[in-house]
């Protein structure tokens, strides 16, 4: 199988390397010379090029998959329509008039979508209902990914991540030196991320679908913060309630929203799919942050 990684990053490089040890063929697609350099120094076919420009999208090959994994970079809503919405639907529709066009993409999308739930367990059944303007421009990429790509003969699947965490993205210090507000972590591990987009592609699963990739366990944040202090035998951090947490002065508007936004991610629908996590919980995707920490690294 030949899959082209449209924003070829932390979790596409991954992708990238899982699918060349089951003998696939994958094509990492950056903007960056620098970003190429990252998809070949991973063991892989590196093209530059842009997603929003359908010229430049047409030096990568033909392929069986795209994997739609592009970034806005943490910018704001508009940044977030110009890559999600308007760079997918560019490649969508420059894939789709190819000849030779895809057989499906897969779109990575993020559980923010979810908004506020008050603590209640959510899946892909429960109506979305994003908080912020950058969670709308999500929840309308959902769309396209899956309504678009039929129109041009081939299937669309979205992989809704959860909060992404691994080699370079552990934050042990965020949570050993607290404070730590209370609410809930959906957390996935880089590997289990990538891992999950090449089950759909290589066992064919989900075609027009949505499946999140979530963990097994969402973790109260004051229970995992405590968690973490007592493997890295440290003293436990100090914790404040949301109401403490709302009154500081200095927090933004968009602060506020992620504090007031509360829910639990099931993973139920990948998990009948029969995907086998390599890492369950933090505590199986923790443990080399740990023991690095302990070794003094």
């Amino acid at each position: 199988m030949q899959v082209a990684i449209l924003g070829c990053g932390y979790v596409g490089l991954e992708l990238g390397r899982q699918l060349v040890a089951r003998g696939h063929e994958p094509i990492g697609v950056r903007r960056s010379a620098e970003g190429i350099e990252r998809v070949e120094t991973a063991g892989f076919e590196g093209v530059r090029a842009d997603v929003t420009d359908p010229e430049a999208l047409a030096a990568v090959p033909d392929v069986d998959a795209v994997v739609f994994a592009a970034s806005s970079g943490g910018r704001g809503a508009e940044a977030a329509r110009e890559v999600y919405v308007e760079g997918l639907r560019t490649a969508i529709e420059a894939f789709g008039e190819r000849e030779d066009a895809p057989d499906r993409l897969v779109y990575t999308s993020s559980t923010g979508v979810h908004g506020d739930h008050d603590g209640d367990w959510v899946d892909e059944e429960t109506a979305l209902e994003p908080a912020t303007a950058k969670t709308e421009v999500l929840a309308e990429a959902e769309r396209i990914a899956l309504e678009l790509p039929p129109e041009f003969g081939f299937d669309g699947t979205v992989a809704r991540y959860a909060g992404l965490y691994g080699p370079d993205r552990y934050r042990l210090e965020r949570y050993l030196e607290g404070p730590v507000t209370e609410g809930y972590l959906n957390m996935v591990h880089r590997d289990d991320a990538a891992g999950a987009v090449r089950y759909l592609l290589t066992e064919d699963l989900a075609r027009g679908e949505v499946v999140q990739v979530v963990d097994d366990e969402p973790a109260s944040k004051w229970a995992f913060a405590d968690w973490l202090a007592e493997e890295c035998g440290v003293d436990r951090p100090s914790k404040r309630t949301k109401a403490e947490r709302l009154e500081d002065a200095d927090l933004s508007e968009a602060g506020r929203r992620r504090i007031l936004t509360s829910k639990r991610c099931s993973n139920g629908k990948l998990r009948d799919l029969g995907y086998e996590f390599a890492y369950p919980t933090f505590r199986e995707g923790y443990r080399d942050a740990i023991e690095r920490y302990r070794g003094g690294e």
